[in-house]
């Protein structure tokens, strides 16, 4: 058992989940009982956001506190190269990451869920206890190869079950052996792309949205951004990748009833956590936070997916905005909201704050900031009410009023034009002000934002802006080859387009 100088801590961390997906963050039709159980015992943020639209840039931000432009990571980990990768991979080799300062402060440490930043058979360094897909990606919620601390074998049942039960019995063995813990529990859904497109198993939940009209999802046109991007893809891919799916799914109704289904089946997971720390008796020292890798648009904007869903890469509320929920009995208020902009990777700083441990990352400065301020009810030690974030050829800051997209221009043959919101008047970004001389003030102060939040944080070696290279992947391979010339490449290039 700890005490209160080191607190349990559960991290649940969903896949591709946008805040607005939850009865708590104001869904009607959304059923999360549990979660908004969650909320109501602790803090929920109403302006928390991604610093990029994928899956693994936002893992690799989350356990180190570093943007994609300087831990390298800038698009999804390709696991389907994983015969390639050199022996026993993992992207954050060789950074100091959330598990392993927790570890060495004597915390036992558990991955139970989704991994998706190397090699999944081989433990990342810092964990005790490692139990994820074997295939490194989402194929199924259902029947899922698992590697479990060295051994493969198969699970037929839904794997938010899976690595819930996983989960709870790694916290029980903890508190027998009065031994701190950290339990990372990713999970891998409500994920909105396969298997969710394609109608999977029905799930326990399926039938609470059988008749629901789905009326908190707008089902909008196809936007000429989608359709750049689908055209892009397809031809860069070589054809050798159906993205048919993007352009189907945002009126399909089936498919939003059972990505609904899945959130349903992740808060009955956080049901089962918060049952075990209740009987237990450890709820009230145990740091509990839930959010996700990053936003999902499910008809927003014209589109479905994330950031790299349009061209050029769309980072607008709904692919971007995630949930974020603090609960931790002896230092946060219950049912405070926060109205401060943070991103989901303050979520390192914040963990390793609790716990007394140093957030340093060497000779790379760390723009993630700790919530214990917020959470103590103190917003005015926070600093800068503005949070940032890159996907690839955009870069977005974001404070109460603004948000401004910044796209990279030194790409000759891929113009594309910055956006710029009042979203005080505008929440739902549609009305463009950057070409308005009356703004020209306000785009001017965001830009040197950027500009001086960048130049303080990016790590040339890893900054596609100056010439830098993604670690493994790059949505715009032929964008950045136009910047860079032709022998710009990944720095695992594995022969890719």
């Amino acid at each position: 058992m700890s005490n209160n100088d080191n607190p349990n801590i559960v991290l649940v961390f969903t896949d591709n989940q946008q805040a607005s997906t939850l009865a708590c963050y104001g869904n009607s039709e959304i059923h999360t009982p549990n979660l908004d159980r969650l909320a109501a015992q602790g803090m929920i943020f109403d302006n928390a956001f991604c610093p990029n639209g994928f899956c693994s840039p936002c893992r690799a931000s989350l356990l180190t506190g570093l943007l994609p432009s300087q831990h390298g990571v800038h698009s999804w980990i390709d696991d389907r190269q994983m015969d390639q990768w050199p022996a026993n991979w993992h992207a954050l080799d060789g950074l100091h990451t959330l598990p392993a300062r927790l570890q060495a402060a004597g915390y036992k440490t558990a991955l139970s869920g989704k991994y998706h930043l190397g090699n999944p058979t081989e433990a990342m360094p810092g964990f005790d206890y490692w139990c994820t897909m074997a295939d490194g990606h989402v194929r199924s919620f259902y029947r899922n190869e698992i590697t479990e601390n060295g051994e493969t074998y198969s699970y037929e049942g839904h794997s938010v079950d899976f690595f819930t039960q996983k989960g709870i019995s790694f916290i029980e063995q903890q508190v027998t052996a009065e031994q701190p813990f950290f339990l990372y529990l990713p999970y891998p859904a409500p994920y909105g792309h396969w298997p969710a497109t394609r109608e999977a198993d029905r799930c326990r939940y399926s039938a609470l949205y059988d008749e629901c009209p789905m009326h908190s999802i707008p089902r909008e046109g196809l936007s000429k951004q989608s359709i750049e991007a689908f055209v892009m893809r397809q031809k860069y891919s070589g054809g050798g990748l159906d993205y048919s799916m993007t352009l189907k799914a945002p009126n399909n109704l089936p498919t939003l009833r059972n990505y609904y289904a899945q959130i349903s089946m992740v808060d009955d997971g956080v049901g089962q956590i918060m049952s075990a720390l209740d009987t237990l008796g450890i709820a009230e020292n145990t740091l509990f936070i839930f959010t996700a890798d990053h936003g999902l648009s499910t008809g927003h904007h014209g589109f479905w997916g994330h950031g790299a869903a349009t061209y050029p890469s769309n980072l607008h509320r709904a692919a971007h905005s995630v949930p974020l929920i603090v609960r931790h009995g002896p230092s946060v208020t219950a049912g405070e909201r926060s109205q401060v902009m943070v991103s989901n990777m303050e979520v390192f700083s914040t963990i390793l704050d609790y716990t007394g441990q140093s957030q340093d990352q060497g000779d790379c400065a760390v723009p993630s900031r700790s919530l214990k301020s917020l959470l103590s009810g103190n917003p005015k030690d926070w600093g800068e009410d503005a949070v940032y974030s890159e996907q690839e050829e955009t870069r977005v800051v974001r404070t109460p009023k603004w948000a401004y997209f910044k796209r990279f221009g030194n790409a000759p043959n891929h113009p594309i034009d910055d956006e710029l919101f009042d979203i005080e008047h505008n929440p739902g970004e549609i009305k463009n002000l950057v070409g308005d001389p009356a703004y020209a003030d306000v785009r001017a102060n965001l830009e040197d934002m950027l500009g001086k939040f960048f130049e303080t944080y990016a790590r040339p070696q890893a900054d596609l802006w100056k010439g830098g290279a993604p670690l493994q992947h790059s949505e715009r391979n032929e964008f950045w080859r136009d910047a860079w010339g032709n022998d710009w490449q990944p720095v695992y290039d594995y022969g890719q387009n």
